[in-house]
C-alpha cells in the first residue's frame, strides 16, 4: 500500500520572498587564489547597472541593490560603493558584508555570490534607521566603474474601450493607447491584447487597432508598450461585454441604494439602429419595496442611440434586499441591473465600499473567474508562487468565495449566491466518486506505508518501508456509518483550471483526459521536504495513469519502491476547508436574524459534514501515539491517543485507479503550524446545530480542539505578542529524537517553522493576521477571556508596529524573525515565554494581508471598545480605498526579484540545494513534450510560459534588465478587502 509525502500550498505570496532578497545562490565561477578566495576584476573591464529599491516605513527601511553584469565577461568578486545625503544609518545586511563610514556605504560580495556572470545580477540587501528624508542615492560604483540605474520601462495606458463597456457581436471595437519612453528612448510599438491573445500591434502614435468582427463574449483588454531599448511594460486591463447581436447597455450593472432613497443607472444601445427603438424597464424579481419612477419607457433614435438616458429606482422605507430590473426592447439583448435596498441604519460608507467591490470582483468581464464560475488564483496569469501560475486555482479560493458570498447575503438578504458558490466548490474541488473510485478497499487497521521524509529534494525517492508499524485510523468506520459512503467530503487543494499543463482529467470525468480536454482538472506539486520551493516543483497529475511523466509516471519521483501501481490521491489544505465552515457559521447566523435561516439550511448541513471529516488533519501523519515519538518504531495508535486535535498542514487520501487492484490508503499529518488554526470553526461546529458533525464522536473531537487550539496560541505567543510556528510528533519528518532541550506541548516538539524552509514558513505577518482574525471572530461571538487574552498583547504589539502617514498610505509588518523558544507546555501553569522573541525586518503595503488584519481589528474592537485597535482598522480601510484603488480592485506594484530562479538548475555544488532536482538517469515528458531530466528548471518543463503576454518583463529580466514589477489582483486579496469593509460596515455602521 503506498505513502504519500505530498504537502499542499505554501505561504501563499511571502513562500517565494527570502531574508536574503531574492534567493538565488550564485555558484562560484571566477579566478581563485591559492588561498581559495575570489580575485576582484580590474575596474577597467566592469560594465555594470545597479538598481535600488527600498521598503520604508517611516523611521527604517530595507534597501535591496541589484548589480547587474552588463559586460561580456564575468566579475569574479566585486565591490560596491555609494552614498546617502541624509542620516541613514546601517543595522544588518544579509548577501554580503556591509560596512558604512560617515555617509559612505561600502558593500563587498559574500564570497558564494562574488561571481556574476556575463548577462547575470545578485542583489544585496540591508535594514537602515533614519529621520527626516530617505532620498535615494544618484550614483553607485563597482570595483570602483560607475554603475548607475537600468533604463526605465515605458508607460502606457489604455485610452479605449472603457470599463464596462459593451457592444455587438460580429462588429469592431476601436482600442487605443498613450504611451511614452523614458531615457531618450522611442515607442517602437504598441500591441493589444484579450487576456493571452495577439489582438494587434500599432507601430507609430497614435496607437490605435480597429478590433474587428468580436465575437460574443467577455473580455479583459490591454495594451502592452515596447521601447526602442527593448523594454516593456503592459497597462492595467480594461473588461468589456460584447453580446451576441444588437443590445441594450446599462451601466452600473449593480448599484445600492438606501430606505426612502433614489438611485439612478443609464440605458444606451450598443449600436446604431435603422428606426427608432423603444425599451421598456421593469423589475424581474426580487425585492417589491424597489420600484421604477423614472424611465420605465425610453426612446432611441438613429441620432442620440448613444447618449445615456436615466432611469430612476425608488426605496420604500422599509424593505430590504436586491431585485433585479431588465432593460427590453425587441430584437435586443436585454441588460439586467441589480439594485439592492439598504437599512437606513446599516447603509454607511463601507457597506457601500463593500458592495463596489464585491461587484468588481464578480463582473465577468473583468476576469477573476473561468467560464465554470470557478475563482481563479488571480487576474493575472503570469504569477509563481503556492500556485505556478495565475489561472490555477486553490481550495483557499473556493473557501474566499463562500465567504463573499456569505457577506453578501448578510448586506443584501439574498442567499441565493452563498449556496451557489457552495455548489461551485462542490462540483470542482471535492472529488467525486469517480475520482475516488476504491475507497471501499480502504482497510482502518492499516492505513498506509510508512515512508520517511527529507530535508532536500535530492533526498527524493524515499523508500517505502512496510516494516514500520502504523496505528488503526479511529474515525473511519463512523464517518461511514454517518453519511453512507466510504469518499472523503474535502476539498483536494490545487487545481489547474484552465488545463494549461494539459493532464485534462475534468473532475467527476476522464482521468488524464490530455492537452485537448476542456474543463478543470486536479493537480499537485510539492511533494519532496521542507527545502522544495515552487521553484523545485515537479507538477503532477492527482490521477496518475502513466500517461505522462516516465515509465511510472511522477510516482518514482517522489517514492521508491518494488513495483509501481496507477492511482488517484488527492490533498486537503485545512485552513480553507476551515474557512468555508467558518463562514458558513456566519451565513446561517445572519440568515437566521433575518428570518432566513432556511434559506441556507441545506448548505449549512454540508458544512457540517465537511467538519467531520476535517478531523483526519487532528491524526499524526501515520496514526502513531501523540508525544515521545523519538524514532520510526515509536509507539502505533489504537484510538484517539493518535490526535493532536490541532489542525495540521494537510491530510491526504488516494488508491487505485483499477477496481480490480484493491487498495486505498489515507494519513494525517504529525505538524500543526499556528497559521492554520481556526478555533471559529470549532465553536461553529460544536455549537450551530444546524452544522453538527453527524459522526459518534465529532462534536466531542471538535470540543477539545477548541481548546487545545487555545492553548497552543497561548503556548506559542512570544514576549512581544507575535505567535510563534508551531509543533510535530515527527522531527525531520521521520520521527527523529529531537535536539536537547527541545520544548514540548503535549509531548510534541517545538518547531520555529514547521513545513517548509525556503524561506522559514512562520515569517511572514500574513499567517499572524489569517490566524489571529480567527481569533477574533471566536472572541466576538463568545466573549471567551482566554481568546481576549492572547488578542489584547497580540494587537498592541501589531498597532504599535503599524504606520498609516497623513495621505492614508500605511506601513504593515512584513517579515519576522524570531529567537528563543517558548516553555515547554503546563496547561496549569502557563509560562510566561519571557525566552521566545519576535523581530520585525522589514514592512509592507500588501493590500490582502492588509484586508484580513483590518478585520481582525475590527471584530476585536467591536467586542473589547479597544479605541485604537478601531481606528488602526478604519485607517488602514480608508488607505487603501483612497490610494490603491483601479478598475479590478484594490492593488500595489510588486517587484519579483525571485523571477530569476525560474532558470535556474540543480547542482550539487549549489550550496542553496536550489533548482529541479531529477534524479540522474531519471527521463520523462510533460504532456506539452516538454523534456524531464537532470538538466530540468522551473522554466523548462513549463515551456507554455514563454507565450504568456507579460514573459518578456521576466525575459529582460533574466537578460540582465531590472527586476519585474507586476501589479496582482489576487482572489483571495480581493475578498479578504472586500469581506473587512462589510465587517465594518456591519460592527460600527459609518
Amino acid at each position: 500500500m503506498p505513502a504519500i509525502t505530498t504537502k499542499p500550498p505554501r505561504s501563499r505570496r511571502g513562500r517565494l520572498l527570502t531574508a536574503s532578497g531574492t534567493g538565488l545562490a550564485l555558484i562560484l565561477a571566477g579566478l581563485t587564489t591559492a588561498a581559495g578566495t575570489a580575485t576582484p576584476a580590474a575596474a577597467a573591464t566592469v560594465q555594470c547597472s545597479v538598481d535600488y529599491s527600498t521598503n520604508d516605513w517611516g523611521s527604517g527601511f530595507t534597501a535591496n541593490l541589484t548589480i547587474t553584469n552588463r559586460g561580456t565577461a564575468a566579475i569574479n568578486g566585486w565591490t560596491l560603493g555609494y552614498s546617502y545625503a541624509g542620516n541613514q544609518t546601517l543595522q544588518s545586511g544579509w548577501n554580503g558584508v556591509w560596512s558604512q563610514s560617515g555617509k559612505a556605504v561600502t558593500v563587498k560580495d559574500a564570497g558564494w555570490n562574488a561571481a556574476i556572470p556575463a548577462g547575470g545580477n545578485t542583489t544585496t540587501s540591508a535594514n537602515f534607521n533614519y529621520s527626516g528624508t530617505n532620498a535615494k542615492p544618484t550614483s553607485f560604483t563597482v570595483n570602483g566603474t560607475a554603475c548607475n540605474g537600468a533604463h526605465a520601462a515605458p508607460t502606457v495606458t489604455l485610452t479605449s474601450p472603457t470599463a464596462g463597456g459593451t457592444y455587438s457581436a460580429g462588429g469592431n471595437i476601436s482600442l487605443a493607447a498613450s504611451a511614452s519612453a523614458a531615457d531618450g528612448a522611442t515607442i517602437s510599438k504598441v500591441e493589444f491584447y484579450s487576456n493571452t491573445t495577439l489582438i494587434g500591434t500599432a507601430t507609430a502614435a497614435p496607437f490605435t487597432f480597429n478590433w474587428a468582427n468580436v465575437p460574443a463574449g467577455d473580455y479583459s483588454v490591454y495594451a502592452k508598450a515596447y521601447d526602442s531599448l527593448g523594454a516593456s511594460t503592459e497597462s492595467a486591463p480594461v473588461g468589456v461585454h460584447v453580446a451576441s447581436g444588437p443590445a441594450l447597455v446599462a451601466v452600473p450593472d449593480s448599484l445600492s441604494v438606501q430606505q426612502g432613497k433614489t438611485a439612478t443607472f443609464q440605458v444606451k444601445l450598443s449600436q446604431a439602429p435603422t428606426a427608432n427603438v423603444t425599451a421598456t424597464v421593469s423589475r424581474a424579481s426580487g425585492n417589491t419595496g424597489l420600484s421604477v419612477t423614472g424611465g420605465a419607457s425610453l426612446t432611441f433614435t438613429p441620432s442620440n442611440w448613444n447618449t445615456a438616458q436615466t432611469v430612476t429606482v425608488t426605496a420604500d422605507a422599509n424593505s430590504t434586499g436586491a431585485a433585479t430590473f431588465t432593460v427590453k426592447a425587441t430584437g435586443y439583448s436585454s441588460a439586467n441591473v441589480t439594485v439592492t435596498e439598504l437599512k437606513a441604519s446599516t447603509a454607511g460608507t463601507y457597506t457601500a465600499r463593500f458592495l463596489d467591490e464585491y461587484n468588481k470582483i464578480t463582473a465577468p468581464a473583468n476576469g477573476y473567474f473561468s467560464p465554470e464560475g470557478i475563482p481563479y488564483h488571480s487576474v493575472e496569469t503570469l504569477i509563481i508562487e503556492a500556485p505556478d501560475q495565475g489561472h490555477e486555482t486553490t481550495s483557499e479560493a473556493y473557501s474566499y468565495l463562500i465567504w463573499l458570498q456569505a457577506e453578501y447575503g448578510q448586506v443584501t438578504g439574498d442567499w441565493s449566491k452563498f449556496n451557489a458558490a457552495w455548489t461551485t466548490m462542490e462540483k470542482y474541488m471535492i472529488p467525486t466518486h469517480a475520482d475516488q473510485p476504491t475507497n471501499s478497499f480502504y482497510d482502518p487497521s492499516k492505513p498506509a506505508t510508512y515512508a520517511p521524509e527529507h530535508d532536500l529534494p535530492e533526498q527524493y525517492p524515499s523508500q517505502l518501508d512496510s516494516g514500520v508499524s502504523v496505528g488503526k485510523d479511529p474515525i473511519a468506520a463512523e464517518l461511514k456509518s454517518a453519511y453512507g459512503t466510504d469518499d472523503i467530503y474535502g476539498m483536494h487543494w490545487l487545481q489547474d483550471v484552465d488545463n494549461v499543463y494539459g493532464y485534462g482529467g475534468t473532475p467527476g470525468g476522464t482521468c488524464e483526459g490530455g492537452p485537448t480536454a476542456k474543463g478543470p482538472s486536479y493537480i499537485n506539486s510539492y511533494q519532496r521536504g521542507p527545502q522544495e520551493s515552487v521553484f523545485e516543483t515537479i507538477p503532477q497529475p492527482s490521477c496518475d495513469n502513466f500517461k505522462y511523466g516516465g515509465p511510472n509516471g511522477y510516482l518514482d519521483l517522489f517514492t521508491k519502491d518494488s513495483g509501481y501501481a496507477k492511482q488517484w490521491k488527492y490533498t486537503d489544505a485545512p485552513d480553507a476547508d476551515a474557512r468555508a465552515i467558518q463562514a458558513a457559521y456566519w451565513a446561517d447566523t445572519w440568515a437566521k436574524a433575518q428570518g432566513k435561516g432556511a434559506d441556507v439550511a441545506a448548505t449549512v448541513a454540508k458544512a457540517g459534514k465537511m467538519g467531520d471529516y476535517l478531523r483526519y488533519s487532528f491524526f499524526d501523519k501515520y496514526f502513531k501515539k501523540i508525544g515521545n515519538c523519538t524514532s520510526p518504531s515509536c509507539a502505533a495508535g489504537t484510538g484517539k491517543d493518535s490526535a493532536h486535535y490541532l489542525l495540521s498542514w494537510y491530510y491526504a487520501w488516494g488508491g487505485a485507479t483499477d477496481s480490480s487492484a484493491g487498495w486505498a490508503w489515507r494519513i494525517g499529518d504529525s505538524a500543526a503550524h499556528q497559521g492554520y488554526q481556526n478555533p471559529m470553526a470549532a465553536y461553529a461546529l460544536i455549537n450551530d446545530t444546524a452544522m453538527a458533525p453527524k459522526s459518534a464522536t465529532g462534536k466531542a473531537d471538535w470540543t477539545t480542539s477548541l481548546q487545545r487550539q487555545l492553548e497552543f496560541y497561548t503556548w506559542l505567543q512570544s514576549s512581544e505578542g507575535a505567535i510563534a510556528g508551531g509543533a510535530t510528533n515527527s522531527v525531520g519528518g521521520a520521527y527523529q529524537a529531537p535536539p536537547a532541550g527541545t520544548p514540548t506541548f503535549y509531548g510534541m516538539s517545538y518547531d520555529p517553522a514547521p513545513v517548509y524552509h525556503d524561506p522559514d514558513s512562520n515569517q511572514w505577518f500574513g499567517f499572524q493576521a489569517w490566524s489571529l482574525e480567527r481569533v477574533a471572530e471566536y472572541y466576538y461571538a463568545t466573549g471567551d477571556a482566554k481568546a481576549k487574552a492572547i488578542l489584547d498583547k497580540w494587537v498592541s504589539w501589531a498597532v504599535a508596529n503599524t504606520k498609516i502617514n497623513p495621505d492614508g498610505t500605511y506601513q504593515i509588518p512584513s517579515t519576522l524573525k524570531w529567537t528563543g523558544a517558548p516553555a515547554t507546555w503546563n496547561a496549569t501553569n502557563p509560562a510566561s515565554n519571557t525566552n521566545l522573541h519576535v523581530t520585525i525586518q522589514d514592512y509592507t503595503n500588501d493590500v490582502g494581508v492588509t484586508g484580513s488584519y483590518a478585520k481582525l481589528l475590527t471584530y476585536y474592537a467591536a467586542k473589547s471598545g479597544n479605541a485604537a485597535a478601531k481606528t488602526t482598522a478604519k485607517g488602514l480601510l480608508d488607505g487603501m480605498w483612497s490610494n490603491y484603488q483601479d478598475s479590478l480592485g484594490v492593488a500595489v506594484p510588486e517587484t519579483r526579484a525571485d523571477y530569476n530562479r525560474v532558470t535556474q538548475k540543480y547542482s550539487t555544488s549549489n550550496t542553496n540545494h536550489d533548482g529541479v532536482y531529477v534524479p540522474p538517469g531519471w527521463t520523462g515528458t510533460m504532456p506539452n513534450g516538454d523534456k524531464i531530466d537532470s538538466n530540468a528548471t522551473f522554466l523548462s518543463i513549463r515551456s507554455w510560459y514563454k507565450n504568456d503576454p507579460q514573459w518578456s518583463k521576466v525575459q529582460n529580466y533574466l537578460n540582465g534588465g531590472a527586476a519585474p514589477v507586476f501589479t496582482y489582483h489576487r482572489f483571495w486579496a480581493q475578498a479578504d478587502i472586500a469581506t473587512a469593509l462589510a465587517a465594518y460596515g456591519q460592527l460600527f455602521n459609518e
